[in-house]
């Protein structure tokens, strides 16, 4: 998974404490499904790899289902921008990129140890990736 938007550290550390707190992964991140960046969950992933996680649950996207726009007042933001992002390795400023989705999307409750090892048991291998490059 490739991240395309910088992350807020203040906001990982609460993140992870509150994840570590509960014991358990209840959020996935979402993913296109194409070139698998990062569209929602930057602060999850970075969570995950805090705490060296081998895989964690993600959605997989196209942007047909997820519509685009920019939390910063006047900037436009693009798929197109997004992929050109992903692909220069560089990233966007925190709070840049928004995605709203077109479908509620679902959730999940893996204990975090299960995410330690390769694949959950009773998760299909398409609900969960890997969450090293």
């Amino acid at each position: 998974m490739t991240p395309t938007e910088e992350v807020d550290f203040d906001r990982v550390a609460d993140l992870q404490a509150k994840i570590l707190l509960g014991g358990r992964w209840t959020v996935p991140i979402t993913v296109e499904r194409n070139a698998l960046f990062v569209m929602d969950g930057h602060h999850r992933l970075a969570v995950a790899r805090r705490l060296r996680l081998a895989v964690m649950p993600a959605v997989l996207l196209g942007y047909d289902a997820v519509q685009v726009e920019s939390w910063r007042p006047g900037e436009t933001v693009t798929p197109a921008d997004i992929f050109a992002m992903a692909r220069s390795g560089r990233k966007f400023p925190y709070k840049t990129t928004r995605h709203v989705f077109h479908q509620d999307l679902p959730g999940c409750d893996v204990p975090l140890d299960s995410l330690r090892c390769a694949v959950p048991a009773g998760h299909a291998p398409s609900q969960i990736a890997s969450v090293m490059p």
